[in-house]
């Protein structure tokens, strides 16, 4: 069973940064895209930054966190991280990650696992909240 955790997340003044850590259980990262996701209360779930292992490298991210947010993995420690920097108030919002299993699976590009679609399993979240 997979598994998935997040955390790293608190109060955090705007300018200020945070990293939050996700570590995946029961999940071989061979042939994977994975992601971070968050959601305010009453806003729309939006994927913040994705990576797979067919990307080379490349990572998504939506203009609304380009240039603050990197992410990054650690394999033998089956741990994606999330740099958040210049945190700003709006950047409130729960923190999740989710994770895809791509084996035997065609490539839909970052984009399209960013946007909440193919087979990913859910994780908790830890909550970020940046105070102006």
């Amino acid at each position: 069973e997979v598994q998935l955790q997040a955390s790293g997340g608190g109060l955090v003044q705007a300018g200020g940064s945070l990293r939050l850590s996700c570590e995946v259980t029961g999940f071989t990262f061979d042939d994977y895209a994975i992601g971070w996701f968050r959601q305010a209360p009453g806003k729309e779930r939006e994927g913040v930054s994705c990576i797979s292992s067919k990307s080379g490298g490349i990572a998504y991210y939506p203009d609304s966190v380009k240039g603050r947010f990197t992410i990054s993995s650690d394999n033998a420690k089956n741990t994606v991280y999330l740099q958040m920097n210049n945190l700003k108030p709006e950047d409130t919002a729960n923190y999740y990650c989710a994770v895809a299993d791509l084996y035997g699976r065609p490539d839909r590009g970052l984009f399209y696992y960013c946007s909440g679609y193919g087979p990913l399993q859910w994780g908790k979240g830890t909550q970020v909240t940046v105070s102006s």
